[in-house]
């Protein structure tokens, strides 16, 4: 038996029983589909063949409906728009030149890739138990990935995907960033400077009309990004709602309603930067010279998701009316003077929401509004200096700026200065001692802990679905629906589905705009000033804010809980009627008439005014 494995391995080694060349160029083919397969949806395959067959053809048979013939011009390459019908294990066959061979591909229903959200988001409004419906949602889609193991998707939840997401350093800064501004916030809370500001303002306003209004002026006018307007507006408006009876519900509601609309509204901010860089390769490939920012500017009338839900948040302050759960929540902080109803689990420490911990007095609000202002100018100033510091040769303008800065990164900085300018200024005014301010400081982050955790487990869901591919079923099941006249609302209702099922707008925003706009450029003759054009990009940014503003597992959703110290599903519901109602208006008398070619002044005025009956009629007093 010895002398025969030592003839074996002689005939191997000499190459008489299999030739090496033969060997060499056999292990050198690889077929890989690039992620999940799923049931009639297209994927791509990655193939690595050897140089010597470049020239030749590669031939796949199996696959849905046709056989797919591909030139060889490199070894390497990708094969897309292949696609498999039925569920489980299937063969296709490959050929290249004289080389055949059959690849098992895992295929797995389309509709499974909606499951992880859906899990997530009836959890949550049925049990009201965030951590556990979020995590049920990852475990749910991991146990499919992992081949319907719930034991290995279990483990491969923690270690793999809740790990990925901590690892992201974008995810990472903004974890630090909320953690070191709810620092900061712990020592002006404890230093009597909140309650100053709160003291100071009710000499102003005075009434629960002025205090919303109030708000939300204040959210406008921090405009250059949604998680820095979400953290600074809730957390400084806070303590002045809840003197005025404002509901928890209806802060997070004037946060989250104004953070994002408006940062996709302002003529620059991280959000109009993220997507103008989002242009750059479907305007290169198209031959396109034309600046994106350009473009971004001509689409900021036709963000209709953003301009109804910024006109009905103020007229509804205005007018002092609220309508669905909203009105319930406002009742009670009114009636009751019960800011968040019995039994919520607002989405930080409850030792922060106990007036006791604003200071034994009243300081003066300078002590709060400095560290604040610090917090905002060394933000600016970080944009500007890492924004010139990466030009690298670029023009010195204000938008390459903005695009090229390190956004996260000037955030955390101004969050750290912010909470070391409130510490000394509470030690050298003997307001706290200095172990009392670092206690403060500590509290502070630790009031933000659960909501770190939300956002974690938030984004895990986020990379689940994007391992899924929830978002290509949604586009590849409506894709038949679409031609010039509709493509605008059509953009904007699959924006607002993958939104909402994902939970992240960027991500949305990544995904549609290299599939909308070739295809908005093909309808209209590549005519990027055309309305059909400029209404169908503007769709893509106010259908993800829509669909954010309505999901439970979206990141800025859940920062304005944490900020307004709101229950996080009473959030929602009292949110997603407002919403809804924004997205209707947007839908009916923006997208729908910019499709056929009305210009939107005819539309949009009438619009507006629906907007403020609408109010009148549906909405109820509050105050009486």
């Amino acid at each position: 038996m010895r002398l025969l494995r030592l003839l074996l391995i002689g005939l191997l080694q000499l190459g008489i029983l299999f030739p090496k060349e033969n060997l060499a160029e056999e292990y050198t083919f690889s077929f890989k589909p690039e992620g999940i397969v799923l049931s009639n949806v297209p994927f791509s395959m990655k193939v690595n063949i050897p140089e010597s067959y470049i020239g030749k053809r590669l031939i796949i048979k199996g696959v849905k409906d046709f056989t797919k013939d591909v030139f060889i011009n490199n070894s390497t390459f990708i094969i897309k728009d292949l696609a498999i019908s039925g569920s489980g294990l299937k063969e296709i066959e490959i050929q290249v030149g004289d080389f055949k061979t059959n690849v098992e591909i895992r295929v797995i229903p389309g509709w499974l890739s909606l499951l992880p959200p859906l899990v997530a988001i009836t959890l949550a409004l049925l049990t009201k138990e965030m951590l556990l419906s979020l995590f049920v949602g990852i475990w749910s889609g991991v146990s499919i990935i992992t081949g319907y193991n719930p034991i290995f998707g279990f483990f491969k939840s923690l270690d793999t995907y809740v790990v990925r997401s901590l690892a992201n350093s974008n995810h990472a800064s903004i974890i630090i960033f909320s953690l070191l501004f709810g620092g900061m916030i712990g020592i002006i809370c404890k230093n009597g400077g909140m309650l100053g500001i709160v003291n100071t303002a009710s000499k102003y306003a005075k009434t629960r009309r002025s205090g919303q209004l109030a708000t939300s002026i204040m959210g406008v006018i921090i405009f250059f990004d949604d998680y820095a307007n979400t953290l600074l507006v809730g957390n400084t408006m806070r303590p002045f709602t809840d003197k005025l009876r404002i509901s928890r519900e209806k802060l997070a509601y004037i946060v989250d309603s104004t953070a994002a609309p408006v940062a996709n509204l302002a003529f620059i901010s991280t959000w109009s930067v993220f997507q103008m860089s989002l242009l750059d390769i479907p305007y290169s490939n198209a031959g396109i010279t034309v600046s994106p920012y350009i473009t971004f500017i001509k689409s900021i009338p036709y963000g209709f998701y953003s301009i109804f839900a910024l006109w009905l948040l103020f007229w509804l302050g205005i007018m002092r009316r609220d309508f669905g759960p909203m009105y319930k929540s406002e009742i009670r902080a009114v009636k009751d003077k019960k800011v968040i109803r019995d039994g919520a689990s607002p989405l930080m420490d409850n030792s922060l929401l106990e007036m006791g911990e604003f200071g034994k007095k009243a300081c003066h609000w300078l002590n709060a509004i400095i560290p604040i202002i610090v917090v905002i100018f060394t933000t600016i100033t970080g944009l500007y200096v890492t924004g010139v510091r990466n030009l690298n040769g670029l023009e010195r303008s204000f938008h390459n700026i903005i695009g090229k800065s390190n956004s996260y990164g000037s955030l955390m900085w101004g969050a750290a200065l912010g909470g070391f300018i409130a510490l000394i200024l509470s030690v050298t005014q003997k307001l706290l001692s200095l172990r009392g301010s670092v206690d403060a400081w500590l509290s502070g982050i630790k009031a933000m802990v659960l909501a770190a955790v939300v956002l974690v487990l938030a984004w895990t869901l986020g990379q689940v679905c994007e391992d899924l591919k929830t978002a290509e079923f949604i586009i590849h099941n409506t894709r038949n629906l679409v031609f010039p006249a509709v493509l605008p609302i059509i953009t904007f209702l699959t924006a607002s589905i993958i939104s909402f099922a994902t939970g992240t707008s960027w991500g949305t925003m990544t995904i549609l705009v290299p599939l909308i706009v070739p295809l908005a450029l093909k309808m209209t003759g590549g005519n990027i000033d055309s309305q059909v054009f400029l209404a169908s990009f503007a769709a893509i940014l106010s259908g993800a804010t829509f669909g954010d503003h309505c999901s439970p597992i979206s990141d800025t959703t859940i920062l304005s809980s944490m900020a307004s110290g709101s229950d996080h599903i009473d959030h929602v519901k009292t949110q997603f009627p407002y919403a809804v109602t924004a997205g209707v208006f947007a839908a009916i008398f923006g997208y729908i008439p910019a499709g056929f070619g009305i210009q939107g002044f005819y539309c949009m005025v009438p619009a507006l005014v629906l907007v403020i009956v609408f109010i009148r009629f549906v909405g109820r007093s509050v105050d009486k």
